[in-house]
């Protein structure tokens, strides 16, 4: 059961991490959203959020960087 969850919150951070118009926005966006994602992930199956939040946000930067702005874009991100 722990690992579904964990799945889940992955592939949640994985949807959710391509924000912005350049590679370096959507890989910041991607690491935050993941870390988030990872970290509640990681809290409800009764692991270590601060592990959780680790992978989380590895696996949404790199999904974030590897996406293409015209394949996701969710606007300009509020940093910019």
């Amino acid at each position: 059961m722990r690992s579904v969850h964990m799945l889940s919150a992955l592939a949640a951070a994985m949807l959710l991490s391509a924000c912005g118009h350049s590679t370096g926005d959507r890989a910041l966006s991607g690491a935050g959203i993941g870390a988030g994602v990872g970290a509640v992930g990681g809290a409800l199956v009764g692991g270590d959020p601060v592990t959780g939040a680790v992978v989380g946000g590895a696996v949404g930067a790199a999904t974030g960087a590897v996406t293409k702005d015209k394949n996701i874009n969710l606007g300009k991100p509020f940093w910019e």
